[in-house]
């Protein structure tokens, strides 16, 4: 299974594509890797096979000069809070009388069953705070 989570411009999307293949076992370890080019962030997992892509104007800089370091928050810190505004922003998306549709354009498929890792929780997190700062929105 190959699930990705887009984060695109002012809306957050989660993308999940099925493959026929079962899942091989590996003995390296799970490595985790940044990319950063222009305003694009991408996180991936190879090992637990999840990607996260942020396409917004200024999100790096943000990342980059106000974000808590990485490992300050715990894991199960992120999951939480990520559940919580997955939530929030699900429900805005399904108000657009009441919400800007511009800002809520897609729902996000985050299930908090899954276990996307540190780097992609710390990345969804941090575009929540980002988000919140920058379009003066309270999620």
């Amino acid at each position: 299974m190959k699930n990705v989570i887009w984060v695109v411009g002012l809306f957050v999307a989660v993308v999940a594509c099925a493959t026929q293949s079962s899942p091989v076992a590996s003995s390296a370890p799970a490595t985790d890797k940044v990319v950063a080019k222009n305003d694009t962030v991408r996180i991936a997992n190879d090992s637990l096979e999840y990607e996260v892509i942020v396409i917004d104007a200024g999100f790096n800089t943000w990342l980059v000069s106000r974000a808590k370091p990485r490992q300050y928050y715990g894991l199960n810190y992120l999951e939480v809070r990520n559940k919580l505004y997955v939530m929030e922003w699900n429900r805005r998306v399904l108000e657009p009388m009441r919400y800007n549709p511009d800002l809520y354009l897609l729902r996000i498929d985050y299930d908090p069953r899954i276990s996307y890792g540190y780097e992609v929780n710390y990345l969804l997190y941090n575009y929540f705070m980002y988000f919140q700062q920058q379009y003066r929105q309270k999620l």
